[in-house]
């Protein structure tokens, strides 16, 4: 495996339930996210206003045990590579636990020589220790809801 970025978190629910909420990104990451989120081969686009976009593949799914994505293009604009989570991938790893699961985040390739290291692992440790874990404990997680799609306004998208 690459180095990069990992976190993991204990939570009270299933194997099962923590994937279906990994898999639902718009629920926790981004609710502009367009694309399929759940079939391995699919791809889907993520953007936050003018900062940072990117297409993922979802390259395994494994109900109840794993999720993997490749970046496979991306955009920031406030790197000098502006490239530089391409080839990336992202891995939730699932496990049984004593007392209901672990879920382990991986970033493979985010690397602290990337100059989107410190603001990409607040980013991650906000989505995956906060946003996605109450999702999976409450059924309420905390995406993003800034509309990319509509060119120059900020508009909220409705809940």
């Amino acid at each position: 495996m690459k180095d990069g970025y990992r976190t993991s978190i204990a939570v009270s629910a299933t194997p099962e339930e923590v994937y279906a909420a990994v898999t639902d990104v718009r629920a926790w990451w981004s609710e502009t996210v367009v694309g399929d989120t759940t079939t391995a081969g699919s791809e889907f686009d993520y953007a936050y206003q003018d900062v940072h976009s990117c297409r993922i593949r979802v390259t395994t799914a494994v109900p109840g045990e794993r999720m993997q994505w490749l970046v496979v293009e991306n955009r920031f604009s406030f790197t000098e590579n502006p490239a530089e989570w391409v080839d990336t991938e992202m891995m939730f790893e699932i496990a049984p636990a004593t007392e209901g699961t672990t879920l382990t985040f991986t970033h493979a390739g985010l690397v602290e020589s990337h100059e989107c290291y410190g603001v990409c692992v607040q980013g991650w440790g906000f989505y995956i220790e906060e946003s996605l874990r109450r999702l999976i404990e409450d059924g309420a997680g905390q995406p993003a809801t800034f509309d990319h799609r509509v060119d120059d306004q900020r508009v909220e998208v409705a809940s």
